[in-house]
């Protein structure tokens, strides 16, 4: 039995640790199928994109893992261009891109978005970003790629440098690291702790420390995870001048870290990882972007296959 099938991908809280091995082991199936093979798995199956918020990554990523199992995507990639700008609902729009297609992927401004959408939609939704709660996809590809460079995710010491307060994607990881046994170091400006409505549960799932120096850990971390400065969610700029810039990992961190550790980014990058570190064997951010194609193509494959594939 499949427990994937036409289930709704809200949050990485409602993945445990069994489920999430579950996809990796798809992810590295599809990984090795023959291309001719892939393709069978989805298709005549649409994915339908609904995006309120700029994004490259995540629906071109989307859409190429469509592709790649056989499958086709339409949607909304500008809301400036649909009925929205008529006045339409969301959810109206929600159940009209559900007849459109098998499998609905949103992302939006406003926390709970995706969750409500869920309520609305009779087709599966997967959650691509909602307001600042979560992006569970990208915890999952995040999760792969520790996996996959580094063998292993239990025992690892894993940092997570920069905005932790408004960067979605940090919650996620996190929550998705409550399923295994590391050693966490969350590291940021004083202004850009995580936000201390979330951390009581996060604490239920893992142990933490928080600092403000990178350099008082760099050189125990076997994984580095770096996050942008998200200008766009700051309610006074004034706010953001005075923590923007306040890490960037060059080359002179890069020496203070273990040999085999590696650095890990969401992107988009703006100038908190130097262009001199992507030449480097630590640099995996643009291998854990590719992985992010295959382990969403395994989540599809998953949700939109009642046996599986």
């Amino acid at each position: 039995m499949n427990e994937f099938y036409q289930k709704d991908t809200i949050s990485i809280k409602d993945f445990n640790k069994e489920q999430l091995e579950k996809v990796f082991t798809s992810t590295d199936k599809i990984m090795q199928l023959d291309p001719s093979d892939r393709r069978e798995i989805c298709k005549g199956k649409t994915l339908a994109y609904l995006f309120y918020e700029p994004s490259t990554r995540t629906r071109l990523s989307f859409d190429s893992a469509m592709a790649s199992i056989g499958g086709n995507s339409l949607g909304i990639a500008d809301t400036n261009s649909s009925s929205t700008q008529k006045g339409e609902s969301l959810a109206d729009t929600v159940r009209m891109m559900s007849i459109y297609s098998d499998v609905l992927v949103l992302r939006h401004t406003l926390d709970g978005s995706s969750r409500f959408a869920a309520e609305v939609s009779n087709k599966p939704v997967i959650n691509a970003g909602s307001g600042t709660e979560e992006h569970p996809t990208q915890a999952i590809q995040d999760l792969f790629t520790i996996k996959k460079e580094k063998k292993k995710i239990d025992g690892l010491k894993i940092g997570i440098v920069g905005d932790l307060k408004y960067g979605r994607t940090v919650y996620s990881l996190l929550y998705g690291l409550g399923n295994y046994d590391v050693d966490v170091r969350l590291i940021s400006p004083e202004s850009l702790r995580i936000r201390s409505d979330s951390t009581y549960e996060i604490k239920q799932r893992l142990d933490y420390t928080e600092s403000t120096n990178i350099e008082e850990h760099i050189d125990e971390l076997d994984v580095l995870y770096v996050t942008r400065i998200q200008k766009e969610r700051f309610p006074d700029e004034e706010e953001y001048l005075k923590v923007k810039g306040s890490y960037v990992v060059g080359l002179d961190l890069l020496k203070q870290m273990k040999e085999d550790s590696i650095i890990l980014h969401p992107l988009p990058r703006i100038d908190e990882i130097s262009t001199d570190i992507d030449k480097t064997k630590n640099a995996k951010y643009f291998e854990q972007a590719e992985y992010g194609k295959h382990t969403r193509a395994a989540l599809l494959g998953l949700t939109l296959n009642e046996n599986g594939f």
